[in-house]
């Protein structure tokens, strides 16, 4: 009896220890994190200091409104409920909190999805011929050609002309009775296309343009992953009996994964949101065959009568987890391959 009543007595003086341990042990650690977060204070102030405004600005910028646009999207407000004054005359706001109803209504509606539909064919269409031919441009402009300076120079142009210029520019040779291309095609004898009054070519037109307009930057990034690439590589594989095909295949290739995933991440988010290429050169028309999600929050919010704030941020809340989610699967996929990203 004795024995087993000492055992106990040292069972829980072994806990009791155990115990003081963890405890002193998590209070080192949150000490430790806390004194290193000082130190990297006191020794790094200047740098915080500098981006402390950068931050505060990016919080009033961004956080505000989005913060704000969640809060409306689970409201229904509209222009008639909102805060607003006419005359000397403040009306205060009345809308209410619906919860989640809005996007309820958003998901299980055929709006939504035949939207989300088109967004995803003009994003994967856009972005998949502008690197195609990105990729082209940037081979032909690295090898050593006459008047590749003045080349290179013609083919960034569209980049550096405002996109909306570029758009009403496109948008006076897409006329069906004034446009230059009606014009060459009448010479031909061939009869005038509706380029942007018929669905199917006000498809094939937005694609166009801003293909037109994304080609530059694909090309000036890939461009520059190709001369980081060492010219012995290729040697090395001419002497070894490689041909331009297989020299493409296992040098270039692999030599430019890690600018084409970054790139082809930034043009899917840009094209998803291109907002000035479909309203200036549709405004989503004709009907809403080319309406892009972007181009119909908008529509919500600004054309609509009354105006709908609670469902343009419902769909704006939507395309954020949509790109968040789409770079979230990017990312693990890269990093299943082998990608730091």
């Amino acid at each position: 009896m004795a024995v087993h009543t000492s055992s106990q007595s040292v069972a829980k003086a072994a806990g009791e220890n155990v115990a003081r341990g963890r405890s002193r042990g998590t209070g080192k650690r949150n000490g430790g994190s806390r004194g290193a977060a000082r130190r990297s204070l006191s020794t790094h102030w200047y740098a915080w200091a500098m981006v402390a405004p950068v931050v505060l600005v990016i919080g009033v910028i961004i956080g505000y409104p989005l913060v704000r646009g969640i809060w409306l999207s689970l409201t229904d407000a509209n222009e008639r409920n909102v805060e607003r004054a006419i005359g000397v005359n403040h009306i205060p706001a009345s809308y209410e909190f619906v919860g989640v109803d809005n996007y309820v209504d958003a998901l299980t509606g055929n709006q939504f999805l035949a939207t989300l539909g088109w967004t995803l064919v003009w994003t994967v269409a856009c972005v998949s011929v502008t690197f195609s031919l990105g990729l082209v441009l940037a081979n032909m402009l690295h090898r050593k050609i006459a008047g590749r300076g003045v080349y290179r120079m013609l083919l960034i142009l569209p980049w550096a002309v405002p996109g909306f210029v570029s758009v009403f520019a496109w948008r006076f040779l897409y006329d069906e009775r004034r446009g230059i291309l009606n014009s060459v095609l009448a010479g031909g004898g061939i009869d005038a296309v509706p380029w942007l009054n018929d669905p199917t070519w006000a498809k094939f037109s937005v694609i166009a343009v801003n293909v037109w307009l994304g080609v530059p930057f694909m090309m000036v990034a890939l461009l520059g992953g190709l001369q980081s690439i060492p010219g012995e590589m290729y040697e090395a594989a001419e002497m070894d009996g490689a041909n331009a095909w297989q020299r493409f295949r296992h040098i270039t290739l692999p030599g430019l994964r890690s600018v084409s995933t970054t790139v082809i991440l930034l043009s899917t988010i840009w094209t998803f949101n291109m907002f000035p290429v479909i309203f200036l050169l549709t405004r989503g028309g004709p009907g809403e065959a080319t309406q892009i999600l972007v181009t119909q929050a908008y529509k919500f919010s600004f054309e609509i009568s009354p105006r709908d704030y609670a469902q343009s941020s419902t769909w704006g809340v939507l395309i954020l987890v949509l790109l968040m989610v789409f770079a979230a699967v990017y990312r693990r996929v890269l990093r299943k391959q082998g990608e730091v990203w």
